[in-house]
């Protein structure tokens, strides 16, 4: 066996590292993503010490990227992009120019050339895809409609930046840079001098030939593929089924249509969505998931020199000042002139004040073409190092300052009207009278339900539980974070409080202090065990059943304050035994016919 594994070396340094400080961070309220960079930077080659494969990081680092952009897109379809392309299409535009004249003035100020400013304005001006989602993620917004602005925005970051790294090599000469054909990633329309018009040309032709194949061909293939190796029974070929499909169009995207690996990863993840088995595609990869994106902030933090942060304060600052103050500014603005409520202004600016890993891209090519200096390229390493950890304060600076931009704009939301809900106590009377649904810039508003049952999740389990609780006429309210859950459970006219039952003000709305009982529905133990705490803390003689998948889960729960933990297989083997013992005592009980004596014999 080989002494010299630097790949093993790479992901045990990165993980562990990452797991003790982002533990860390978190124990000071501090979020983990810094103890992630701070890993990295410690396995870095600019600190003492271990030193990882930066160039193996990197590359572990972009399957993280894939697998995230792929999660994405399994919550999306291609109705979902389309419904937000009026501003994300036009927006995007408006904020890389903004944020590239930006940049290239700094550039001018430090006496760079027009071609070291250009690429410096476009590596700021491009978000980071991992921040950006985890950042979505944390607050249940994937699925929203301000979501859903803010990844149609990052797609057509995405295209802009695919089409930069195109021209780039193309245009070095004119630049003032070392024109390199052989870096160019069209290397036949350069081959046969089509111009920089050809290389634009047949770079769009092939990005719109891989689409029109994902929504022709892949719309077809994949989810007959899932479909198929679903049926042969076996979990483990699923999973790398799934793995195989991400992984493979992700990567056949960029070495055939020249098309961004993230990129490609979205379109098979919006295709697959299409499938019924879809959730479960989504639930088998994100372990890989949040471990290599945990690996994307390694390796971030990897190429990060702590020493330029006093060589060169005041440039540093002047960065970060354009991509958390001037790209944010941008943002809020263009949304705002759309017609769309401040909170979501403020979500999609705060979501784009950073910087990650395309930027580091430009960055890279515009050094190898003598485009860039490379103080330019350690200062968007800084910005994007501070940027990623200052992202937090954003989000949290945006929701203080939303009452103010509402009351200075006037456009603060209306009071939701009451709609009925709940079983009839008179005929055309209701039990009770609920807010309707809130919008996605409210916070949800208080139920006035008492002595009711409040029932987290309302998946295939919930869904079963909430239509016995309204067979038998017991009040009740659901909290759900799914949108198309949502609106068909407020359709049905079931009160339902949106958001994540974590969440404080969202658990708050569903009064848990004059419930009866809560039901756990979700699968997930550890959100399972912070709810009965909340719920023991607001209404210790509250009845709580929840569900589990373990011997270990059920402890867990019970030992929290859960009054009953029920687990599947217990549950499946139990009704097994029940018919198996009714069959036993059916066929016990049955007479048994006595033999009739035979005639004796004639003589």
């Amino acid at each position: 066996m080989p002494h010299d594994t630097p790949l093993i070396a790479t992901i045990v340094a990165g993980l562990g590292l990452a797991f003790i400080f982002g533990a860390l961070a978190n124990r000071f309220r501090i979020p983990p993503l810094v103890g992630y960079l701070i890993a990295g930077m410690l396995v870095g080659p600019n600190t003492p010490g271990f030193v990882a494969d930066q160039g193996l990081a990197l590359e572990l680092a972009e399957i993280g990227v894939i697998l995230l952009m792929f999660g994405v897109g399994l919550h999306f379809s291609l109705k979902d992009l389309l419904s937000v392309r009026a501003i994300a299409v036009p927006g995007a535009i408006v904020q890389i120019g903004f944020a590239t004249a930006l940049g290239a003035s700094l550039a001018w100020m430090l006496g760079w050339s027009v071609g070291a400013g250009l690429v410096f304005g476009l590596a700021l001006s491009v978000a980071s895809t991992v921040v950006l989602l985890r950042a979505l993620q944390e607050r249940r917004m994937i699925e929203t409609e301000r979501g859903r602005i803010a990844v149609g925005w990052l797609i057509v970051e995405d295209l802009a930046m695919v089409l930069a790294l195109v021209m780039l090599p193309a245009l070095a000469g004119v630049l003032g840079g070392e024109e390199q054909a052989a870096q160019a990633p069209n290397i036949f329309a350069l081959r046969f001098d089509f111009g920089v018009w050809g290389v634009l040309g047949i770079t769009l032709a092939k990005v719109a030939a891989f689409v029109a194949l994902m929504m022709v061909v892949g719309r077809r293939v994949i989810p007959w593929m899932l479909h198929y190796v679903a049926h042969t029974g076996s979990r483990e070929l699923f999973r790398l089924a799934v793995l195989a499909i991400a992984l493979g169009v992700a990567f056949g995207a960029a070495k055939l249509f020249g098309v961004s690996l993230a990129l490609g990863a979205f379109f098979a993840g919006m295709v697959m969505s299409e499938s019924e088995l879809s959730h479960q595609a989504a639930e088998e990869t994100l372990p890989l998931r949040d471990a290599f994106s945990v690996l994307f902030f390694v390796s971030v933090g990897m190429l990060f020199d702590p020493t330029s942060l006093l060589t060169d304060t005041w440039p540093i600052l002047a960065t970060l000042f354009i991509i958390v103050i001037g790209k944010s500014v941008a943002a809020l603005l263009i949304v705002l002139a759309f017609g769309y409520p401040v909170a979501t202004a403020l979500i999609i600016s705060a979501s784009l004040a950073q910087i990650g890993e395309f930027s580091f891209m430009l960055a890279s090519l515009g050094v190898s073409l003598d485009l860039l200096p490379e103080k330019g390229r350690d200062l968007i390493l800084a910005g994007a190092i501070l940027s990623i950890v200052l992202n937090p304060l954003v989000f949290a600076g945006a929701a203080r300052l939303k009452p103010w931009l509402e009351k200075r704009t006037g456009k603060v939301p209306e009071p939701a009207e009451p709609v009925p809900v709940g079983p009839a106590t008179e005929p055309g009377e209701v039990a009770t009278v609920a807010p309707a649904a809130p919008t996605d810039d409210e916070a949800p508003p208080p139920t006035r339900l008492c002595d009711h049952t409040i029932l987290i999740g309302y998946g295939r389990v919930g869904s079963l539980v909430g239509k016995a609780l309204k067979q038998a006429g017991l009040p009740f309210l659901v909290i759900e974070d799914s949108n198309k859950t949502i609106a068909r459970l407020r359709a049905e006219e079931i009160e339902t409080v949106a958001g994540n039952a974590v969440k404080g003000e969202v658990f708050a709305a569903a009064n848990a202090a004059g419930a009866r009982r809560l039901i756990l529905a979700i699968p997930n133990a550890f959100e399972a065990g912070q709810i009965i705490l909340k719920a023991k803390a607001v209404n210790p003689q509250i009845t709580i059943i929840a569900r589990a998948h373990s011997d270990a889960e059920v402890d867990h729960l019970t030992g929290l304050g859960a009054d009953k933990v029920i687990m599947g297989e217990r549950e499946i083997a139990r009704g097994i035994v029940d018919q198996v013992m009714a069959r036993a005592t059916s066929e016990a009980t049955v007479p048994i016919e006595e033999p009739r004596p035979q005639d004796p014999p004639a003589a």
